[in-house]
């Protein structure tokens, strides 16, 4: 096969062999401003691993890679960690083309390949805890299920002590520079967070299980490989990752304050203003945030490290306004803890807004500190009432993050 791509050795006789998805741009509603990749490896020992495979239409680009070192049909296993078609859709058209002789997956993980892609070929289930003697190299399964699927697992190289992550501690962010030493590091921070904002906050109880899971495994990972993203790859990098997902998953409230709002005729939006005014004046660092120009889930990338939510709106039909709407069913769905939260807005005649607002904020246990429901426009006196409440919600986030 001719290779127009590459295979990226990651450490002796591992390979980065995945796919770069540079246009990528929303991935199940999320945006994704700097594209994707689907990362998959390939384990030259006795026994010949490929550990995932990538999105259907990167196949070609996976498997060129793979020739650049070994003709595929010289793999003996491959090992699904992730079921999601972004890691194994390519993996029917692999099977057939490079005719295994044994595929591995978690319990789960049978069950999801068997029903997602109708697949007839035997596939191992592997338990948590198992390891796997591939001639020269070791591999150890860890189970991490609902991280973020039921089929979800680790794979560990025991003796390389590389950890192959599937989308924890992964990113949504395409580029050449396969290891994260080699990236600008604001960059892949922003992309780390928004990453687990979108995809694993509503699962942060479990990673703290993970976590403790980790450290009774004993397992001295030395380099982190998650299937998008960079890889992580130095001590320092793989403990700022390790730390971060720490903190992220923990959901200690920030003394930051993210507001949120749309506006139909600009009363919503004075109000907006003020609110943040008085959050800024309080001490508190104030992200404003206009749906009108921010995606839902840029939203959630600045709830995650934020100690308080305001959320605005007008009244339409009786109800709050749409996008408003879109982006509170969103993060619902996310489940942010620990945060302070209020509601505000501007109405004409019913005003049902902002009781839907705080509605949601008590339905996933977010504490309400008040709202502000103003008839028309707001005069200055309604104005000073909202720069207050941002002064007393900063007042509160202050005593709270020390």
């Amino acid at each position: 096969m001719e290779t127009s791509y590459r295979a990226v050795p990651i450490a002796k006789d591992v390979y980065w062999v995945g796919a770069i998805d540079w246009s990528l741009r929303n991935f199940h509603g999320y945006t994704t401003h700097r594209g994707s990749t689907y990362n998959a490896f390939l384990i030259l020992a006795d026994k010949i691993v490929l550990v995932d495979t990538v999105k259907k239409q990167y196949k070609d680009e996976l498997l060129q890679r793979i020739s650049s070192v070994v003709d595929p049909k010289k793999i003996d296993y491959i090992i699904s960690n992730h079921a999601e078609m972004d890691h194994s859709g390519a993996l029917p058209e692999i099977i057939r083309e490079v005719n295994p002789e044994k595929i591995f997956a978690s319990t789960m993980g049978v069950k999801n390949l068997k029903a997602q892609l109708h697949l007839d070929c035997e596939i191992v289930a592997v338990k948590d805890g198992e390891e796997l003697d591939i001639g020269g190299k070791k591999l150890k399964f860890i189970e991490t299920r609902m991280l973020h699927w039921p089929d979800s697992m680790f794979t560990y190289l025991v003796d390389e002590g590389i950890l192959f992550s599937q989308d924890a501690f992964g990113m949504h962010y395409a580029t050449r520079s396969i290891f994260v030493d080699e990236c600008l590091r604001g960059t892949v921070e922003h992309e780390l967070a928004t990453y687990y904002a979108n995809i694993l906050m509503p699962f942060s109880a479990l990673i703290k299980n993970l976590f403790a899971k980790l450290e009774k495994a004993g397992l001295n990972i030395k380099m982190v490989a998650p299937d998008h993203g960079p890889i992580f790859r130095t001590p320092e990098d793989v403990n700022w990752v390790l730390s971060l997902y720490k903190e992220y998953a923990e959901q200690k409230p920030h003394n930051r304050a993210v507001v949120v709002y749309d506006t139909m005729w600009g009363s919503t939006d004075k109000m907006a203003r003020a609110i943040a005014d008085g959050l800024a004046h309080g001490g508190t660092e104030v992200r404003v945030l206009p749906i009108s120009g921010t995606h839902r889930s840029d939203v959630a990338t600045e709830v995650l490290r934020a100690g308080a939510i305001v959320v605005g709106s007008p009244t339409i039909n009786n109800n709050m306004f749409p996008s408003v709407a879109d982006v509170l069913t969103y993060l619902k769905g996310l489940k942010p803890q620990n945060k302070l939260a209020a509601a505000f807005g501007s109405y004409g005649w019913s005003g049902e807004a902002v009781k839907q607002i705080t509605d949601i904020f008590e339905s996933i246990k977010l504490e309400v500190v008040d709202s502000i429901r103003i008839q028309w426009v707001p005069t200055k006196e309604q104005l000073k009432e909202c720069f207050e409440l941002g002064v007393k919600i900063s007042k509160m986030l202050k005593e709270r993050c020390p």
